[in-house]
């Protein structure tokens, strides 16, 4: 066997294990979310690839429409419909392309496009989900439906008002409160292992996705905190460098419904697009401050799985 034979067959050995292992999505290990919509955007990319010129390539996007500056116009959904060979896979790149070719016009929020700054969050499908991790569903027979995230004041198009969703996230006090300086005068330590406490608490990127799909936020917006407010009340509370958890509980808890509130419906574990568990943040400090149980013995239990309370 020839030497340019042999390289052949090392190329191909290498790309089969590297498709592989690209198909496994090993770098998402513990998002489920993210691990789907990583696998539907393969999906969707392998059959655009199969669609031959004679099939249907326009895929029909009905947007949600309104204009403050009139008034008298009500709210209505408006189809426009995109050609997928020339689109990127994820909902947003149809958004700036229907934007940028179609209709200047259409008002939504986005910056990062890598699922950091969760400024695109918004109802697609009736799911709320940040749109540039969403991937586009292909199937061209139906439409897919893009509204602005619900029970939220509306200041056009896909932007909504989430001048409540930041107060409220201010009034947890989301920074480090230490009563004394650092022992070496230059930055707080902590443990590999209280550091690892934090996983699933810090990677919230304060897309309201959660919070805007709350029925118990939809009731009571202005007394209960919701899910991404309270998600990052605990993280304070559970960080060891931190010393005023039992101030920061205490706040929370001094007019019940802003804890309280809560039912464990778990709407917003469900629709995470960064796999988080705000229920569970939210049952842990509602067991600190009914026990009086600390925080280490918490942290020491097993994750509840989703659908357990």
């Amino acid at each position: 066997m020839s030497r340019n034979l042999i390289l052949k067959e090392v190329v191909k050995k290498l790309r089969h294990l590297r498709k592989r292992e690209y198909s496994r999505f090993p770098i998402l290990e513990g998002h489920p979310i993210a691990q789907q919509h990583g696998k539907e955007a393969v999906e969707s990319v392998e059959i655009l690839k199969k669609l031959s010129d004679k099939d249907k390539k326009m895929k029909e996007f009905r947007i949600y429409r309104w204009n403050p500056h009139k008034p008298n116009q009500k709210p209505f959904l408006q189809s426009f419909f995109v050609h997928l060979p020339s689109c990127g896979p994820m909902v947003l790149d149809a958004l700036q392309k229907i934007k940028g070719e179609e209709d200047s016009s259409l008002s939504y929020r986005r910056s990062c496009r890598e699922g950091i700054c969760g400024s695109c969050s918004m109802n697609i499908n009736g799911v709320n989900t940040v749109a540039c991790l969403k991937p586009i569903d292909t199937d061209t027979s139906k439409p897919t439906t893009i509204t602005p995230l619900p029970h939220m004041f509306v200041i056009k198009d896909l932007v909504v008002d989430l001048t409540n969703f930041y107060q409220q996230y201010k009034s947890v006090e989301p920074w480090l409160k230490t009563r004394k300086p650092p022992p070496d005068g230059r930055e707080y330590r902590q443990t590999p292992e209280d550091r690892k406490k934090l996983d699933g608490l810090y990677e919230c990127i304060l897309c309201a996705c959660c919070t805007t799909s709350c029925p118990s936020y939809w009731w009571n917006p202005e007394e209960f905190l919701g899910p991404a407010a309270l998600l990052h009340a605990y993280r304070w509370i559970s960080d060891s460098r931190d010393e005023f958890a039992n101030e920061r509980l205490q706040a929370i808890t001094e007019d019940q419904g802003r804890l309280y509130r809560c039912r464990t419906i778990k709407n917003c574990t469900a629709c995470c697009p960064k796999s988080l568990n705000p229920a569970n943040a939210i049952n842990k400090m509602k067991t600190i401050h009914l026990t009086e149980k600390p925080i280490q013995d918490l942290e020491a239990e097993p994750e509840p799985r989703f659908g357990q309370a």
